[in-house]
C-alpha cells in the first residue's frame, strides 16, 4: 500500500495558508513572499525598498532564517513592525511553512498595515513547494549565481509572479550577458515579469516600487 505522506503534508500546509490569506484579504493587506538562494541580496533589497514605501503605505516584515536574528535587526532600524522566524526551532527547516507564518502573523499589528513582506529562508528549492498565504511570490536572482539558475531550479521561477535580477552593477566584471539571463528565465516561464536592478546602487528600483504600489492599490480596491 502506498502512503502519500508528502501530499498529506502539503494539503495541510495549503489549508493553513488559505486561512492566513483569508485573514489578510479581510484586512486588505497585500503580502509578498520573497524567495532566493542565500546571498542573493534579499535583505539589502528590503533595506532599499522600505524607505521608498514609507509615507506611502504601512509596511511590516517577517524574516525567515535557519538561525540568528541578524536580518530582523537590519530591518528594525526603519522602526517598522518586524517578526523573526528562526527555523532551527523546527529542526532547521530550509523554508517557511504556512503554520510558521500563521503562528506569528498576529505578532504584527495587522489593523495598521497595508503590506507585509516575508523574506523566506535562503533556498532555491524548498520554498517553492510551500504556500504561506501570500498574494505574490517574488524570486530574487543575483548575477553572482550565474545565468543558468532558472534552468537548474525551474520550480521557483515557474511559481513566481516577478523576478528581481539583482547586482546588475557587476555584469561587466562578471562578464554576464543580461539577455542570456532574460532568455533563460523566459524558457522556464515566459509570463514571468522581470526587473533588473542593483540593491547597491539603487538602479532599477523605480519599476519594482511601482509594482508594489500598483498591487497594494489593487488589493485595497483603489
Amino acid at each position: 500500500m502506498e502512503i502519500k505522506v508528502g501530499e498529506k503534508i502539503l494539503s495541510k500546509n495549503d489549508q493553513i495558508a488559505l486561512e492566513t490569506k483569508k485573514i489578510l484579504d479581510e484586512k486588505g493587506i497585500f503580502c509578498i513572499n520573497m524567495m532566493s538562494s542565500p546571498g542573493s541580496g534579499k535583505t539589502t533589497i528590503l533595506e532599499k525598498t522600505i524607505p521608498q514605501l514609507m509615507g506611502k503605505m504601512r509596511v511590516g516584515v517577517i524574516e525567515g532564517d535557519v538561525a540568528t536574528e541578524i536580518d530582523a535587526s537590519r530591518i528594525e532600524k526603519f522602526e517598522i513592525p518586524v517578526v523573526q522566524i528562526t527555523t532551527d526551532l523546527f529542526g532547521g527547516s530550509c523554508h517557511l511553512s504556512a503554520k510558521m507564518i500563521a503562528d506569528r502573523i498576529n505578532d504584527l499589528p495587522l489593523d495598521e498595515l497595508d503590506l507585509i513582506i516575508v523574506e523566506n529562508v535562503g533556498n532555491l528549492i524548498c520554498p517553492a513547494g510551500f504556500m504561506i498565504g501570500a498574494d505574490a511570490d517574488v524570486v530574487v536572482l543575483s548575477l553572482t549565481e550565474g545565468p543558468e539558475k532558472p534552468l537548474k531550479y525551474p520550480a521557483i521561477f515557474q511559481k513566481s509572479h516577478i523576478a528581481l535580477v539583482n547586482k546588475i552593477d557587476l555584469a561587466e566584471v562578471l562578464e554576464i550577458d543580461l539577455d542570456t539571463i532574460k532568455g533563460n528565465v523566459e524558457k522556464i516561464n515566459p509570463k514571468l515579469e522581470k526587473v533588473f536592478l542593483s540593491a547597491r546602487t539603487g538602479a532599477g528600483f523605480s519599476e519594482w516600487i511601482h509594482w508594489i504600489e500598483d498591487n497594494v492599490r489593487t488589493k485595497k480596491g483603489l
